[in-house]
């Protein structure tokens, strides 16, 4: 099998398609009809995964593979609903066969009983198809493992063991030529590439995307999606600079021609060094001048995106991440207007947010303040955070 490897990908340009694997019993939960159609916290696991591609503004198709479509409602008139097969594999298979993307475009395998997905994890998954072969979710084993041997007790080795997760990605190609042998099944996707000798990378995994297995694990996934667990934070931030000579400014990344530049140590970018703050803000981490002192001969010149991706990044460390934002640019001139949707765009690609996530307004001071007397620009911020997990 040849595979493709590194494969420029734009999820907001081509797309992807996802595939929910809704079909068996699931005896084991112990539950009166299979645990994918049990209602958890007011509506069908299902329909939390469901709800969660259909969010994403990269999704194209959604298949939906059942053990009888035709008995089964409730699910959005774009999604696909496909019967499904003998096993896990073959359902699979009879996802595969319904996407109808181009064979480059990705596609993300789900269990329907895993409800915990978020936009952060098909982002992840979708960036890592840039450099191999599949991608999936994993979680680090923490508990000690143990096995019978002859009777003993024998401790088994765990730092190189992963806790796999779901969605697993692909390309679609890749995987539909790694499951064409229909005599052969797999435990799940990830291992129909590993046979193949293809690459694999592992994605930071969520306690959210746990498993419901059996009866008590829907106890444990009502307190982890609870909303009492996403209590969101809120950061605000403010920056200023003063015009000096110059033909442009930088504002959200993009060159805006102007009769003046902003004078700073780094490139100036007031509204993205608010928004850098406001991030920071909401995760109490300090602000900018914390971690990058304009006394720094490294921020000399420097691009502001450094500043705001190792921001999101300090905050995702720090078990939070940025679920949308609000910038307002506060000057005479030059006009932003003209330059908003730009500076949106640039924003949502350089902090992997859906466009409509991303607001940027401009306004004056009436010619009030020194943004009034054209001495420069301030820029605020508001950023919202929500737990990782």
């Amino acid at each position: 099998m040849e595979f493709r490897g590194i494969v420029a990908y734009n999820p907001r340009m081509t797309g992807f398609a996802a595939i929910i694997v809704a079909g068996g019993q699931g005896l084991r939960a112990g539950t009166a009809r299979p645990k994918q159609w049990e209602t958890l916290l007011g509506r069908r696991v299902i329909d939390w995964s469901v709800a969660a591609f259909m969010q994403h503004s990269g999704l194209k198709e959604l298949i939906v593979v059942l053990d009888d479509p035709a008995v089964v409602d409730g699910f959005p008139e774009t999604a696909k609903l496909v019967r499904g097969g003998g096993n896990r594999t073959e359902s699979v298979r009879a996802g595969l066969a319904a996407v109808t993307l181009p064979a480059e475009a990705p596609v993300l395998i789900h269990d329907a009983a895993r409800p915990g997905l978020d936009a952060a994890t098909i982002e992840a998954l979708l960036e890592a198809l840039d450099s191999h072969d599949a991608a999936a979710p994993s979680l680090p084993v923490s508990d000690a493992l143990k096995k019978r041997d002859n009777g003993l007790l024998v401790t088994v080795p765990r730092d190189r063991l992963h806790r796999v997760q779901t969605p697993q990605a692909f390309r679609l190609g890749t995987i539909r030529s790694a499951l064409s042998d229909t005599a052969t099944s797999f435990v799940d996707d990830l291992e129909a590439i590993e046979a193949q000798g293809g690459s694999v990378a592992l994605v930071s995994g969520s306690l959210r995307l746990h498993k419901i297995t059996y009866k008590e694990d829907f106890d444990v996934l009502s307190r982890l999606l609870s909303p009492l667990n996403s209590v969101p934070r809120v950061g605000k931030g403010f920056d200023v600079h003063a015009f000096e000579p110059g033909d442009h400014v930088t504002l959200c990344g993009v060159r805006i021609p102007h009769t003046a530049k902003l004078q700073g140590h780094s490139d100036a970018d007031a509204a993205w060094h608010a928004l850098t703050d406001a991030i920071l803000g909401a995760a109490a981490l300090g602000d900018i001048g914390d971690h990058f002192p304009p006394s720094d001969p490294r921020w000399k010149d420097a691009d502001s995106a450094i500043f705001l991706k190792e921001a999101i990044r300090l905050a995702e460390e720090a078990g939070y991440r940025l679920t949308s934002c609000d910038i307002t640019i506060i000057c005479e001139a030059p006009k932003v207007k003209p330059h908003r949707e730009a500076m949106r765009s640039s924003t949502a690609s350089l902090t992997c947010l859906p466009l409509d996530a991303v607001s940027v307004k401009a306004t004056t001071t009436e010619g009030l303040g020194f943004t009034g007397r054209r001495e420069g620009i301030a820029a605020e911020a508001v950023a919202v955070l929500v737990p990782l997990a």
